[in-house]
């Protein structure tokens, strides 16, 4: 008998059955022993691969897919170190909810344990952050092989997507040869109708009915998740606490302001409120989480049933979504008292930003995401980019604001941008980032070969040559200025003009804060990855923020 050839027909049907699942997008970090997968994704005109050579900046290009797209892309890799540098994406896949069918090649089972090279236990490499791992053996010619591959690539796209989303590591395991052998494949027709081998129905999220006392001194406060967690109308009753990342910052009820207005003790005291409804992940700001202490009665939501709750502050938590309504007659008094603030501290904060006569952080960030048409993405980096939004950004819809706040960390921020710009079609509202220079400089791998695959994206790129955040915590008044910038404001010193040139991105330089907006669009009409490199002046921004408090403290 013809000794058939099981890799090639393991990866083809594989790549065939993940098509018929919806999979559309592949990233592949270049190695030898995968091989098999990364041509049998090759052959198909189906799926859209993108080479990318540093597997944390592939990982995390395929993660910022899985946000556009809701579904999960592929990311293959090779085997040994090449999979545990995956492990930063797969980790903000799971804290973040974000889809991911990560695939790592391995040596077969005689050779691990032996001195081969590049090789390493990958048996569970990510530990409890996957939905699900599977390491199928190296293919084989079994009567079965066809049913058993097809079930585990259709499983594979399943639990990303069911129930709470996130990663799956498949552990593929190749023997030679690992190129086609031109004998027969090993037979794994798939249905004939073109339907997945087991088609998989996503749980919808439980819907809870909750009444709330529209008469009470109450808040909704909306983190990230917030906007899946509403299953019904948004009735705007309450005032409204909205992270940018919440998809719910906007409407007459919508409190931009929020942080400003708590830093002033007097009024922060004055307007605690009787009864909360959280929805979603916390807020960003840390003096919001702080100020809901257990003292005040919490009803926790989240889509995803986790329990996210670091104050441990809830008194009832519901699982799923939740439908509102609104019990008895609005306290004009409280609505009116927040209403008036918000008026009077969202014109101190534009007028204070407007007078700035350099750029600052903050007015570049409440610019970028007021001047983006109606259905554009903007990704905002972790660290300071995120919270200058959610201090200074206006109430408004039709901007899909995200970031990579599973685990809060700055890694492949550039790499996730150009994920989602991978994910639009033509013609599709723009994609633009703002991060900052260390975040930046992090995943500059994610830059090479960008500028050849087609797509657009602008970043915004706040230099302000360090870490900005460190300038606000109590190690910038505890430490001796020189030991503080060594160990946290870590100044790198690099041309960033320089460096983008080097991997054939262009390059805007703007100093005057009027002309953000105008090089944004200017940007954004030319097409292509651009960035817009800004310098800024952190230890200046922290005058700036203190100058920001105060006009909200004088306008109260």
């Amino acid at each position: 008998m013809t000794e058939r050839d099981a890799t090639t027909a393991f990866a083809e049907t594989l790549v065939d059955e993940w098509i018929r699942n919806g999979v559309s997008h592949a990233v592949v970090a270049p190695g030898s022993r995968s091989t098999p997968l990364a041509l049998a994704l090759a052959a198909r005109d189906e799926i859209r691969v993108d080479v990318v050579l540093d597997e944390r900046s592939a990982a995390f290009l395929a993660l910022g897919i899985g946000k556009a797209t809701g579904r999960p892309a592929v990311v293959l890799c090779t085997s040994g170190s090449a999979a545990a540098h995956l492990h930063p994406a797969v980790v903000e896949a799971d804290h973040g909810d974000v889809p991911l069918l990560v695939c790592t090649a391995d040596r077969p089972p005689e050779l691990r344990d032996s001195g081969a090279g590049q090789t390493i236990d990958q048996s569970d490499l990510y530990g409890r952050s996957v939905r699900w791992f599977c390491d199928p053996g190296p293919p084989e010619d079994r009567s079965d092989a066809g049913p058993f591959w097809r079930t585990v690539a259709a499983r594979s796209v399943a639990a990303t997507v069911s129930g709470r989303p996130g990663p799956v590591h498949l552990n593929l395991p190749f023997r030679e040869p690992l190129v086609p052998t031109a004998a027969p494949l090993v037979d794994a027709p798939g249905r004939a109708d073109g339907a997945p081998w087991t088609s998989s129905t996503p749980a919808g999220l439980p819907v809870t009915p909750v009444e709330l006392p529209a008469g009470a001194r109450g808040l909704i406060v909306a983190g990230w998740g917030a906007e899946r967690a509403m299953a019904s109308p948004r009735d705007r009753t309450w005032p409204v606490f909205a992270d940018p990342l919440s998809g719910l910052r906007s409407g007459p009820m919508s409190i931009s302001a929020y942080e400003a207005l708590l830093r002033v003790p007097g009024f922060a005291d004055a307007h605690r409120p009787d009864l909360v409804l959280r929805v979603g992940a916390p807020v960003t700001s840390k003096l919001v989480n702080q100020w809901l202490d257990p003292s005040i009665e919490q009803l926790l939501v989240d889509p995803d049933g986790r329990w996210l709750d670091p104050q441990h502050a809830a008194s009832r938590r519901i699982a799923g979504s939740v439908a509102i309504t609104f019990t008895g007659d609005v306290d004009p008094s409280w609505r009116d008292a927040w209403l008036d603030a918000e008026k009077r501290a969202r014109d101190a904060i534009d007028a204070t930003l407007d007078g700035f006569d350099s750029p600052f952080d903050g007015r570049i960030a409440r610019d970028v995401a007021a001047a983006l048409p109606d259905g554009s993405t903007l990704f905002v980096a972790s660290s300071m980019p995120v919270r200058e939004l959610e201090y200074c950004m206006l109430a408004r819809a039709g901007l899909r604001v995200v970031a990579n706040r599973g685990v809060n960390g700055i890694d492949g921020a550039t790499s996730t941008i150009l994920g989602l710009a991978t994910a639009r079609g033509a013609g599709a509202p723009p994609v633009v980032g703002i991060l900052g220079d260390l975040a930046f400089l992090h995943d500059t791998n994610g830059l090479l070969g960008a500028a050849r695959r087609g797509i657009d994206a602008t970043l915004v790129l706040l230099d302000n040559d360090g870490g900005g955040i460190f300038s606000f915590l109590p190690q910038a008044t505890a430490l001796d200025p020189g030991r503080f910038e060594t160990l946290f404001g870590t100044p790198q010193g690099v041309d960033l003009e320089a460096l983008c040139t080097l991997h054939d991105v262009a390059v805007t330089r703007v100093t005057d804060p009027d002309a953000v907006v105008p090089a944004l669009r200017e940007s954004i009409a030319f097409g292509g990855i651009r960035v817009l490199l800004v310098k800024t002046d952190r230890h200046e921004n922290v005058e700036r923020h203190a100058a920001l408090w105060s006009a909200v403290a004088a306008a109260l």
